[in-house]
């Protein structure tokens, strides 16, 4: 676990001075480097050994290739993009109620999710496009998944798994922002590390799974 974490973050770090000197195919070395990082910190961790850490493992493997069509700029490849991010909070969100979930508290942080996910969609609205349906069916499911993360780790104490969704969740804005709103290398500076750091703690919960 200890070395998949290093390979991912030092591959983290070569991307981000890759890209930001302008080194594009260097830059997606180490980005591709870097989510089969987080893949292997799940198998690492013990994500083989339930249907909860399979599940995991199969929500990074949708994210990957999420990661891999990203580093296209072409319209129709974001989109496929945003299915297999999509697909992939699908999954995330299915095996946090395998795992079981407190209802309760599972309730109360949608609710309060609705607020942030209410003023993102108002900001991002008028830049969207044709791509209205689909960003807004994306925030549905990762307002969703983190929710279920919330009510999974009040049940059973596993707070990597809801850490790791949250900074997951707050790294997409950076990759809104940059899609839609604001491109620069700001978002990419923030918004990379916190999504790899999302991913590795969601990889980190695989094996945790009952």
């Amino acid at each position: 676990m200890i070395f998949c974490t290093a390979v991912t973050v030092i591959s983290v770090v070569a991307m981000l001075i890759a890209f930001r000197t302008g080194h594009h195919n260097t830059g997606a070395f180490f980005k591709m480097a870097a989510s089969t990082g987080f893949i292997a910190m799940g198998i690492a961790s013990g994500g083989i050994q339930s249907v909860y850490g399979w599940l995991i493992l199969l929500g990074l493997f949708f994210s990957w290739w999420g990661d891999y069509f990203l580093l296209s700029g072409a319209d129709r490849i974001f989109l496929l993009g945003l299915i297999a991010f999509f697909l992939a909070h699908v999954v995330y969100a299915v095996a946090f109620l395998w795992q079981g979930v407190h209802l309760p508290a599972t309730l109360v942080s949608f609710a309060g999710l609705c607020v942030p996910a209410v003023m993102i969609v108002a900001w991002l609205w008028p830049k969207l496009g044709e791509m209205r349906i689909p960003v807004l069916a994306y925030v549905v499911i990762i307002t969703l998944m983190v929710a279920l993360a919330s009510g999974m780790s009040w049940r059973w104490g596993m707070w990597a798994a809801v850490l790791g969704a949250l900074i997951f969740y707050v790294s997409d804005i950076f990759v809104a922002r940059e899609r839609f709103v604001s491109p620069g290398p700001i978002n990419g500076l923030i918004g990379l590390p916190l999504y790899y750091a999302g991913q590795l703690l969601l990889a980190w919960s695989a094996g945790m799974g009952r």
